[in-house]
């Protein structure tokens, strides 16, 4: 039998649905990457440790070996680290989904009234946002290698850094939507990510390639981002033409030489192709 308390019931409220509600589920989903950004202090330094080593270790002695003339070799090498040090960083951003479904934690933000899309979109802004602050040590450390401090050209590699990442956290995402254990993610992404690393041009020039390497770089989106982040720094340079061309040729599409604003919308596009493609595949299998 029912029983009647005479107590009021309080209504529920469930916020209206629209642009501003999407945007702030966004920005609590980033927040939450911050406040595990912050807390988690060991993946901070041990995140760093691999850039550094590739940069004055590997740069270091490789040089003796590289003939590079008046270029010093860990001065070529920086923009290339510099995508790597948030290579690994976002694609275990968007990867840690998978933990998320593990511990009930996706399901509980998925049954939110709120869009899949603001749930992807805010994760992959966070996972963008922990890379890029943590590449800022790797561009502290420019003036070592004989790179620039100049405002305008920090600004845009901030910029062009944060879109590497948000499309390789993008990435990390699509992989992490079929993936339902962790030990399962990990070999994912290495398998995923170490080929998009070495098919970027960002340990080695574009220049010279064979015809079967020159067309899996171009084919990389990967390498637009890099390549734009190395044509940003070696604009501040002071070479010479024959050496510009030997250690950033650029990209070409059949012959023509593909400018720099093509090369962000080609990121960009990236980025929106593959959130698009997670949402698809998170809203087909959750």
């Amino acid at each position: 039998m029912a029983i009647d308390s005479g107590a009021p019931v309080a209504a529920v409220q469930v916020p209206a649905a629209g642009l501003r509600h999407q945007v702030r589920a966004a920005t609590v989903v980033w927040q939450r990457e911050m406040i595990r950004f912050g807390r988690d202090r060991s993946r901070i330094v041990s995140s760093l440790i691999q850039p550094v080593l590739f940069l004055f270790v590997l740069g270091t002695g490789l040089s003796s070996l590289m003939s590079t003339g008046d270029l010093d070799f860990r001065t070529f090498l920086f923009p290339g680290v510099l995508a790597m040090s948030v290579l690994f960083t976002a694609a275990f951003a968007g990867i840690s989904m998978v933990w998320d479904r593990e511990f009930g934690f996706l399901r509980e933000m998925l049954v939110a009234p709120v869009g899949t899309t603001a749930i992807l979109t805010g994760k992959c802004l966070g996972g963008a946002t922990v890379a890029t602050l943590q590449s800022l040590v790797i561009l502290a450390l420019a003036g070592l290698v004989d790179v620039p401090y100049d405002p305008v050209m920090m600004l845009e590699l901030v910029v062009l850094v944060f879109l590497m990442a948000f499309m390789i956290c993008a990435l990390g995402v699509v992989l992490a939507a079929r993936v339902k254990q962790i030990q399962s993610a990990m070999p994912l992404v290495q398998l995923t990510i170490t080929p998009l690393m070495f098919l970027s041009g960002a340990l080695f020039p574009l220049s010279g390639l064979p015809a079967w390497l020159k067309l899996a770089t171009t084919l990389n989106p990967m390498t637009y981002a890099v390549e734009s982040i190395r044509s940003v720094v070696f604009d501040h340079l002071d070479l010479t033409p024959a050496a510009r061309a030997t250690f950033d040729p650029g990209i070409t599409w059949g012959g023509w030489q593909v400018p720099l604003v093509v090369q962000v919308a080609v990121v960009v596009v990236t980025c929106l192709t593959l959130l698009g493609l997670a949402v698809a595949r998170f809203a087909r299998t959750e």
